[in-house]
């Protein structure tokens, strides 16, 4: 009897922890995260650079556009519109210096100044840059899984 409850306690925290595992890295093939931010005071900022999102790979889509605009306080944004992306786990806004990264090895070989985790999958959705960013060194935008290093999307930055 003492077996069997032994082997039984065991099925299950490895049940419980596959059960978690799976739930951590697959839930976000079906659970979007929509967000409408609105831009702040568009009318009276400056748009500086803004390059179209496209996926990294088959698997790994997305698309919109990525435009960063100086306010009329000095401050600088990156906002999405029409945004979409593949969604997944531990997903991070990454300005990058290369300019078209295509690969984890252009993404990781390269300058990067990280804005924080993805607020959602859809939707438009603005992001801070650090005072004092030189945006002359930042050429794209990213979308990056940081825990599995992998790129999901990218847009490179034209004038």
């Amino acid at each position: 009897m003492k077996k069997i409850i032994i082997t039984a306690a065991i099925a299950g925290a490895i049940g419980f922890a596959t059960g978690n595992a799976f739930w951590y890295l697959a839930s976000p093939l079906w659970i979007d995260i929509v967000v409408n931010e609105t831009a702040t005071a568009a009318e009276t900022e400056t748009l500086l650079v803004a390059g179209n999102f496209v996926g990294a790979d088959a698997i790994h889509q997305g698309h919109g556009v990525a435009e960063i605009f100086q306010g009329t306080d000095g401050g600088k944004i990156v906002a999405f519109s029409d945004f979409e992306v593949t969604n997944g786990p531990d997903l991070k806004v990454w300005l990058v210096a290369h300019p078209n990264p295509g690969s984890r090895d252009d993404v990781l070989g390269s300058d990067y100044i990280a804005l924080g985790v993805l607020k959602g999958n859809i939707g438009n959705q603005n992001y801070a840059i650090p005072a004092g960013t030189d945006l002359s060194r930042y050429q794209s935008v990213v979308i990056w899984c940081e825990q599995f290093s992998v790129l999901f999307a990218t847009a490179a930055l034209e004038s």
